[in-house]
């Protein structure tokens, strides 16, 4: 280079006019005007126009720029002339007569639009994933990734939080998602695992005296993967002493409303709701709602147990239920509307979906004639309903019908236009339960993670009826997404003895897996928890994308490859003599 920059693509404005300087960048476009050439000049600050006349030195270089070259340009900036600034840019006032250029280097035909509209599909983005990120909204992505950190490193450490970086190398103790290992070239047939959260750890740092932790840190799991999983991906970690729940969730909220009021120019109200894990489940069907719309699930089954519609009174005679949800203004849907919604509900598991109509405070339906006139009432008054909407009812298992009418909340919403998305709401899910049946391993497994603590009321229960034993587990949703999830651990080594017992963990099992925690927790272990932000899905929030792949610079593919450098990618049998590895066909 034969200059220095002195100022970026998104710096000039009318306070520099007059002024020499010097520009890098990227040419986004080439406008030749009846010999004077304009060229759009990019980087990621912003772009410049840049005028380049005839007589000028630079002039017969300029026509050979094309699209995406690197380019210097010498010159002096100048007012637009009026009528010709251009708003949409911050830069729109001025632009640089050019006197010299200097080429950096020539480009390729990009294989996707830097600029514009994006039509590549994300297999093509993410082979020429140097090019996506060049393109405005990328960088946008990053640059907010980038902001948010440091608002959390900043907010942490304004709270007396200390950053520790905990190890990737690390025991493997297989007790959820799959690990994925490291061989150990030293130690033959030896494996390290790569963390799937930092949770050992910073119990471990509780115990060492740091009673405030934190940590943007990199986890790994070697699962299915979808739009919002990553097999590597980042958390916020965070870890106190000598606190409960309460503690928690105001250091969080604080967090959530410096994020949202720095990054959004969005107000957040504290302290958030607290919802029940089966409230959550009963109104929403699912543990992590949309609050951003009504559509509440309610279960009619005391009402209807008496009705002679069979197909409700002898589900509930049955012990299941009968629910469903009031879409306001839906009174107006088609034959065929009500027919997809039912093909719909029934390819999501269901038996069937009975859709009523309300009108004039009374049912619209050849069903009335099954209830009585106190029963249709009650109905009508339980969901609030009005005139011109619509009841849409699944009779089956507790277990079936919720998850089913959830899903069919969300998509009314959506059908509707119901869902704001201006707004944010926030919100903590509680009482979890501890333990869930895996009729796969046949015992119980921990919801959460073994290392939770449960209800202190319900101790008792901890081996003689697990099924209803309540985690002190929480978990933050935003907007229909669990964005973070945590919970207060066992620091208590006889009850963590418990707990693996409960698990089905023998005590040989367990001090090969946990064995140094649970030496640690006999050496003065404090009360103690924490939580972990999912940071690809926050900042997937934040900028309004769909997938956390928009958001993180690098990431993989569904299947877990990586397009643009071949990873996963075969070694040489060299390297695999190393590490006492021999690779089987068939296996």
């Amino acid at each position: 280079m034969k200059w220095k920059r002195t100022h970026s693509c998104g710096e000039l404005t009318i306070n520099e006019v007059t002024q020499s300087v010097i520009l890098m960048g990227w040419v986004d476009r080439r406008r030749d005007h009846g010999g004077i050439i304009f060229i759009d000049l990019r980087d990621r600050y912003g772009i410049t126009q840049v005028q380049v006349n005839p007589n000028s030195e630079a002039y017969n270089e300029a026509k050979k720029l094309r699209s995406e070259y690197v380019v210097a340009f010498k010159g002096v900036v100048v007012a637009r002339p009026e009528g010709m600034i251009n708003t949409k840019l911050k830069t729109g006032e001025i632009e640089l007569v050019a006197s010299e250029i200097e080429i950096l280097n020539m480009a390729a035909t990009p294989s996707i639009p830097i600029t514009g509209e994006i039509n590549a599909s994300e297999d093509l983005r993410l082979k020429y994933r140097f090019l996506d990120l060049r393109r405005a909204d990328m960088q946008s992505n990053m640059i907010i990734r980038h902001k948010t950190a440091q608002i959390v490193r900043n907010y942490f450490s304004d709270n007396n939080f200390l950053e520790i970086e905990t190890p990737f190398l690390m025991k493997s103790t297989p007790e959820g998602a799959r690990d994925f290992l490291v061989p150990s070239r030293v130690w033959r047939g030896k494996f390290y695992a790569l963390p799937q959260s930092p949770q050992t750890y910073k119990q471990i740092l509780m115990i060492s005296g740091f009673d405030r932790y934190f940590q943007i840190v990199r986890c790994f799991r070697d699962e299915d993967l979808r739009a919002d999983r990553q097999p590597e991906f980042t958390q916020i970690d965070v870890e106190m002493s000598f606190i409960d729940e309460e503690d928690v969730f105001s250091i969080m909220e604080g967090l959530m409303v410096r994020v949202m009021k720095e990054i959004l120019n969005v107000e957040i109200k504290t302290p958030f709701q607290r919802i029940p894990y089966n409230t959550a489940m009963e109104k929403y069907g699912i543990d992590r709602p949309d609050l951003r719309f009504g559509l509440e699930i309610h279960n009619i089954s005391d009402i209807v147990k008496e009705s002679e519609f069979k197909v409700f009174s002898d589900t509930v005679k049955a012990g299941n239920i009968v629910a469903g949800i009031c879409a306001p203004g839906c009174g107006s849907f088609s034959r065929k509307q009500i027919d997809d919604l039912t093909a719909w509900t029934k390819e999501a598991g269901a038996k069937g979906l009975v859709a009523i109509k309300v009108k004039e405070n009374d049912w619209d339906s050849p069903l009335n004639k099954f209830f009585s006139d106190n029963q249709r009432k009650e109905i009508i008054k339980q969901f609030n309903a009005n005139d011109g909407d619509l009841f849409l009812f699944v009779a089956d298992e507790k277990n079936n019908a919720l998850p089913i009418l959830g899903d069919l909340r969300i998509k009314i919403a959506k059908q509707q236009n119901l869902i704001n998305p201006n707004l944010y709401k926030m919100a903590w899910v509680v009482d979890f339960p501890l333990f869930e049946y895996s009729t796969e391993e046949a015992r119980y497994v921990a919801c959460h993670h073994p290392f939770t603590s449960p209800v202190p009321g319900d101790l008792d229960k901890l081996l003689s009826e697990p099924e209803k034993v309540r985690a002190r587990a929480y978990d933050l949703i935003l907007n229909g997404l669990e964005i973070a999830g945590g919970s207060i651990r066992i620091s208590d080594s006889d009850i963590q003895s418990k707990m693996f017992k409960a698990l089905g963990i023998s005590d040989k099992e367990a001090q090969s897996k946990f064995g140094f925690l649970l030496d640690a927790l006999k050496y003065g272990a404090p009360p103690h928890g924490g939580i972990a932000f999912g940071f690809d899905r926050l900042i997937m929030i934040l900028t309004g994308c769909s997938s956390i792949r928009d958001v993180i610079a690098f990431p993989k593919t569904a299947s877990a490859a990586s397009l643009m450098d071949g990873a996963p990618s075969d070694v040489s049998s060299e390297q695999l003599l190393e590490l006492g590895l021999k690779i089987v066909d068939g296996l």
